[in-house]
């Protein structure tokens, strides 16, 4: 009886070491919906701004498998809705009464981004002006106050600096950071405005993946306390604005 017992014991042990492990989760996302957001997302494979480097050091830190896709924003959202892409990067400040959508779950918050209204430096800003005439936006961006504005749609934050300095536009509606970056590349003197928008950046999860917002959220919590995340935006965003 006792032999049999440590055969059994045996076999067990056995079993449990064949035991096949659980598979990776994956998640797509799209980092961005611009690739000239700078510093928060660039398409440059050695410095992709920060949330290129952040994002799949905090994948990784949760064991899961992160597979990039780069879509226009109109796209992305499609993406999003059918299930092609799992997650991507948002403030709720960007939507009407802050509402991301039913079908979506928040992570645990990133940092701070701030819009302002943004015009040339030798201009004034005018509120009136922003509630009647044409307001450079990027195409396919949300913006919380998007059933009064009237958009006129560029391509990039790039292009919007460009659509200022050649007169196309009087305001253009761009990130602090990415206004003063383009602004600082391509030579053109803007200022910035009345802020449009401030608020947390978060992970927008699919419902459907809501069993990883823990591990996700945990992982978040590691790189805040490591001040890896600070270390990021550091990298990127300590710009000499003249």
């Amino acid at each position: 009886m006792k032999i049999n017992c440590l055969w059994l014991i045996a076999v067990l042990f056995l079993m449990m070491s064949f035991e096949p492990k659980a598979a990776q989760p994956v998640l797509n996302y799209d980092p961005s919906g611009s690739s000239q957001w700078f510093p928060y997302y660039i398409d440059d494979v050695d410095s992709p701004g920060i949330l290129g480097e952040l994002i799949p050091v905090m994948l990784q830190q949760a064991n899961i498998k992160g597979v990039k896709s780069i879509f226009p924003p109109k796209r992305t959202i499609e993406a999003l809705n059918n299930g092609d892409l799992d997650f991507d990067i948002v403030s709720p400040s960007w939507f009407t009464n802050k509402d991301v959508g039913e079908q979506f779950v928040l992570s645990k918050s990133l940092f701070l981004v701030t819009e302002h209204y943004v015009h040339l430096g030798t201009t004034h800003f005018n509120s009136a002006d922003v509630k009647k005439e044409p307001i450079g936006t990027v195409r396919g961006y949300f913006y919380h106050n998007d059933d009064t504005l009237i958009r006129r749609d560029f391509g990039s934050e790039k292009e919007l600096i460009i659509a200022l300095q050649k007169g196309r536009i009087n305001y253009a509606i761009i990130g602090d950071l990415p206004a003063l970056y383009w602004a600082k590349t391509l030579g053109v003197n803007i200022a910035l405005g009345q802020i449009h928008s401030a608020g947390l950046l978060h992970l927008r999860l699919r419902k459907d993946k809501t069993s990883l917002l823990p591990v996700i959220n945990e992982s978040i919590d590691v790189l805040m306390k490591s001040g890896e995340i600070q270390r990021k935006i550091n990298k990127y965003s300590k710009l000499e604005v003249q």
